[in-house]
């Protein structure tokens, strides 16, 4: 399958690129632009349900349905972006994130408005699958988990201010004006794309396409593990950020800003993770990395579960400062087997990246909804915690019973060698 063009475009290499620096900013601003969004709306949630007349529950449905447009949009841009290239995808999705932008600050409903944020999310989140293709285009695949784990930690810094912005924007010029600077930030990211990135895809075997993709990844074990590896550590952020507030604020009586604040910790803890792995990533291989990673996660959650069973974690120092140690060794699993993962088949990269992004936030609502129960509906924090340890086996057993043992694939040119042959068996 060939570009919109009618020509593979081929591959850019990291030399090509005219400067790190400026493909590090367009890496962060497409990566982020959507997260960030979501979370600039929440606390002008109150104000929504009251311009409108809806329940704080009706207005919610603008950032739960949010995800879903992320979740959506995993599956459709990626392997768009492996079929007609990585700039169209991007422009296209990026342009209707300001289009649908607009549409949210025009909305007179909140039928409306939770519409135009679907769309919204649909098209910026075309920069959070697409960033991990590019990454896998330019780089080789010993050095994906640290460029992933470099834009993550960037990202983060600007996310974590996100709600503070959203919130100074809502008070001083009203909700409508959070879009107005959602727009802003799109346009400003579009135009930036359409100047200064290249066409980063490779060019795509014969007999390629969606279901020939598709077909191939998921009779790979190698890519089956470290998908399942990358999807299951995301879930033990879902099951603890949904029983979190419920443990801490019903069971400890503690106030949901004192809530924020300790729940701001794991934050940084996984910011501090990301640093961590950048520096690690020249000196150690991919697998080393998740390996270490996976215990840092078992050791904390094992932590936890002791202190549930002694009766610490109840209090937020104990449960908050051993989750920080989950939260390091889960930063090193998720980006180091999202890399694994876009690495077996580096011509599918995005439908790669889209199928693994779909899974996290598919699967990641439903746990979610189940680590609020374990938290909400026992006066204990053991329910939760044994759910994240078990979460953390899983997930050491995917690297142990699935992905294949040996390091046959560490460079660019036995990756290429590889695909050729496999392409010539087909």
């Amino acid at each position: 399958m060939h570009g919109v063009m009618g020509k593979p475009p081929q591959a850019v290499t990291d030399s090509s690129v005219a400067n790190p620096k400026i493909m590090l900013m367009l890496l962060v601003a497409m990566t982020g632009v959507a997260p960030i969004s979501l979370y600039m709306l929440v606390p002008a949630l109150p104000n929504l349900a009251t311009t409108f007349g809806g329940s704080i529950s009706i207005a919610q449905m603008t950032v739960s349905l949010y995800m879903v447009g992320i979740a959506c949009s995993q599956m459709i841009m990626g392997p768009l972006s492996d079929r007609f290239g990585r700039r169209p995808v991007l422009l296209a999705g990026l342009g209707l994130m300001v289009a649908a932008s607009l549409g949210c600050v025009f909305a007179e409903s909140l039928p409306q408005l939770i519409a135009a944020r679907f769309l919204q999310a649909l098209g910026g989140a075309s920069g959070m699958v697409v960033s991990r293709a590019i990454i896998r285009d330019l780089y080789a695949r010993e050095r994906v988990g640290a460029m992933i784990s470099l834009v993550i930690a960037v990202m983060m810094i600007a996310q974590m201010l996100s709600p503070l912005t959203g919130g100074l924007i809502e008070t001083a010029f009203g909700w409508r004006a959070i879009f107005y600077a959602i727009a802003a930030a799109a346009l400003l990211t579009t135009v930036a794309i359409a100047f200064a990135l290249p066409e980063t895809r490779r060019g795509r075997v014969e007999g390629g396409g969606f279901r020939g993709d598709v077909g191939k990844l998921f009779t790979s074990r190698a890519f089956i593990g470290y998908v399942l590896c990358q999807v299951l550590a995301s879930q033990i952020i879902f099951a603890f950020a949904g029983g979190g507030p419920y443990i801490v604020v019903t069971q400890m009586g503690r106030s949901s800003a004192e809530y924020g604040a300790w729940f701001a910790t794991t934050g940084f803890a996984y910011l501090v993770g990301n640093l961590l792995c950048v520096r690690f990533a020249p000196r150690h291989s991919l697998e080393r990395l998740i390996w270490f990673g996976l215990a840092l996660q078992v050791t904390g959650s094992l932590l936890n579960l002791c202190w549930s069973i002694t009766g610490f974690n109840q209090a937020p120092s104990w449960l908050f400062g051993t989750q920080m140690i989950v939260m390091v060794g889960n930063a090193f699993v998720m980006a180091n087997s999202a890399a694994g993962a876009i690495s077996v088949r580096p011509d599918a990269a995005g439908t790669a990246s889209g199928a693994m992004g779909f899974l996290q936030q598919g699967i990641g609502s439903l746990v979610s909804q189940f680590g609020a129960y374990l938290g909400g509906h026992f006066a204990s924090t053991l329910p939760l915690m044994s759910a994240i340890v078990a979460i953390s086996v899983l997930c050491a057993a995917t690297m142990i019973f699935i992905v294949p043992r040996g390091r046959l694939v560490v460079t660019a040119e036995m990756i290429e060698q590889a695909e050729e042959e496999e392409s010539g068996m087909m």
